[in-house]
């Protein structure tokens, strides 16, 4: 017998990133309300270089869900925004590893606390253990079909 405790059109609406979608906008609207002029598209591969500065274009595809065209043409952007630059590995010069500059690091402090009000007001009513609960089924959705 199937767990489905939604009609499946509520359940298919929720899983394929209602919640998502509605925390993206509202970011981006806080991001633009502050004057920070990317788009969340761009502050995912930032945020992934915050946490690791030197990824390949690959590890980041990878860390960001995104194929090679995307993640090539969102750090082109990057590029002309002066926020990483692309630097031929030591090992093989085929691959480019993408660090942050400077300008990328005056950046991080503002947007990840833009980040983080939004987040806030996402879990406004929602309990510690309500987190932990959906965090978990998340990853069992993600695990069934990796």
């Amino acid at each position: 017998m199937p767990n489905n405790q939604f009609k499946k059109s509520e359940l298919y609406s929720f899983i394929t990133g209602k919640a998502s979608i509605a925390i993206a906008r509202r970011l981006q609207k806080n991001f633009k309300q502050a004057g920070v002029e990317i788009t969340i598209e761009q502050w995912s591969v930032l945020y992934q270089l915050w946490k690791e500065d030197g990824m390949s274009q690959q590890q980041l595809c990878d860390a960001t869900f995104r194929d090679k065209p995307s993640i090539t043409r969102l750090l082109d952007n990057l590029e002309r925004l002066k926020l990483v630059k692309r630097v031929a590995s030591k090992d093989d010069r085929r691959i480019n590893m993408i660090y942050l500059t400077p300008e990328a690091g005056e950046l991080q402090e503002k947007s990840m606390e833009l980040a983080n009000q939004t987040l806030n007001e996402a879990l406004q009513g929602v309990t510690n253990g309500q987190v932990e609960i959906a965090k978990e089924v998340l990853q069992r959705v993600y695990e069934n079909l990796k």
